[in-house]
């Protein structure tokens, strides 16, 4: 058997392993935000952390903002997720079934949607969060996280423009210098 025919029955049973496991590798689908479960917030913590009503704490999954007390933008981006899930707002919490449901630190990670709006990718596109891809893993929103740091990137929108240490780097998170 040649060496080119090895390799692809070699591509082909990979392939066919892929599929009977179920991976999808990068193909993955957004969640459906209809299969969250509703909630309240009760308190903002920081740029991307939640209390809701009964005492539950909600990392927003796949992105990162800035520390609050040490990092360039960290008030400000807790501003901008006040402005977007303000106390007493209902919200929808969307689980991504590609990623962890919960941080060393108990939090649920979850994506969290306002009246339809994925305020994950919004705090992103607002300059307030980066992409944050722990252990490289790409949720079903990756995509839509990148183009929305490009933009803002591009606007010079949030900490893009305020912060002049600030970088990208999806495996690190918020990278915006002292405050």
């Amino acid at each position: 058997m040649g060496a080119e025919r090895l390799t692809a029955r070699v591509a082909l049973a990979v392939l066919v392993a892929l599929a009977a496991t179920g991976c999808r590798g990068d193909t993955s689908e957004p969640p459906d935000p209809s299969t969250g479960e509703a909630a309240t917030v009760e308190w903002v913590n920081d740029g991307d952390t939640l209390t809701l009503a009964g005492g539950a704490k909600v990392r927003l999954v796949q992105i990162d903002a800035p520390e609050l007390h040490s990092d360039c933008y960290g008030r400000a981006a807790l501003r901008a997720l006040i402005d977007l899930t303000p106390n007493g707002t209902r919200v929808r919490l969307v689980a991504d079934p590609e990623l962890d449901e919960r941080d060393v630190h108990g939090r649920l990670l979850r994506y969290v949607y306002r009246d339809g709006l994925n305020v994950n990718v919004e705090l992103v596109r607002r300059g307030a969060a980066s992409p944050y891809y722990f252990r490289k893993e790409h949720g079903g929103f990756a995509e839509e996280l990148d183009d929305a740091v490009e933009d803002a990137r591009d606007r010079r929108a949030g900490y893009w423009g305020a912060c002049p240490g600030a970088d990208l780097d999806t495996g690190r998170g918020s990278i915006t210098g002292p405050a």
